[in-house]
């Protein structure tokens, strides 16, 4: 076990699978005791046991971040268990492939509750406990949706846009405060919200042929590999930077 994150208390949402469990996991092996969020409360308690089949190192908590009443109590079953929040992971996500032409007002509520409102929701009922303790970090899950126009993205992309300027603006309002507030921005990485992992390239759909062509590294990312990133910029090696955007997007971007 290192010791990057040692005596951290970490809450991480949409950690069932994917990112999320990939972070949770990892943030474990680090040091940190981790409340593992998520809709899916038996995916969530799947991770919270592979990680401490105990409970003394992770707990389980089923948290919808849309609604306000949940997250409320996400954080007090933190705060009960451990006494602080150290370090928030914003991570719960939903993806789209509506059209401009054909969306919903449904949709939109939908994408961009969960993408944006819920990590609104999430900060401000997390920020007052980091306060009281003078110091914390939050790490963003935005997405290359943020900063790229990307065709059939037309509401993910602006609710992932929306969490990178949340991001920005936090870090300056909280920076004097000692809280850090930064994103990483993921290529195509293979989770469920893309079907899972994609060995097989003759079965590759068309959409997966084109997303995978424009990654320069020639493959789509793994889950722990943004994983690493979220535990930088979560860490105290990363004590000098806030407001930042990590692409983790295997060169997507620098295109």
């Amino acid at each position: 076990m290192g010791e990057r994150l040692k005596k951290k208390v970490a809450i991480i949402t949409g950690a069932a699978s994917g990112i999320g469990a990939a972070t949770a996991e990892l943030f474990a092996r680090e040091g940190a005791v981790v409340l593992v969020a998520d809709r899916n409360a038996a995916g969530a308690e799947a991770t919270a046991r592979r990680i401490s089949p105990g409970g003394e190192q992770a707990r389980a908590l089923r948290v919808d971040v849309y609604e306000e009443a949940d997250v409320q109590a996400m954080i007090r079953a933190a705060l009960d268990a451990w006494g602080r929040t150290d370090i928030l992971v914003n991570n719960a996500g939903v993806g789209s492939d509506m059209d401009i032409r054909s969306f919903t007002p449904d949709e939109f509520d939908r994408v961009l509750g969960i993408n944006l409102r819920g990590p609104l929701l999430c900060c401000k009922h997390a920020l007052p406990a980091m306060l009281d303790a003078g110091r914390g970090a939050i790490v963003n899950v935005a997405s290359i949706s943020s900063t790229c126009g990307i065709p059939g993205q037309s509401i993910y992309g602006p609710s992932k846009g929306g969490l990178l300027q949340l991001t920005r603006q936090l870090a300056v309002e909280f920076a004097d405060r000692h809280i850090r507030v930064n994103a990483v921005s993921p290529g195509t990485v293979e989770t469920p919200l893309i079907g899972g992992p994609v060995h097989d390239s003759e079965r590759l759909s068309d959409e997966h042929k084109w997303l995978r062509a424009r990654h320069p590294i020639g493959r789509f990312g793994q889950p722990v590999e943004v994983a690493a990133a979220i535990l930088f910029l979560a860490s105290d090696e990363a004590s000098f930077i806030t407001g930042a955007n990590l692409a983790v997007d295997g060169g997507y971007t620098a295109q």
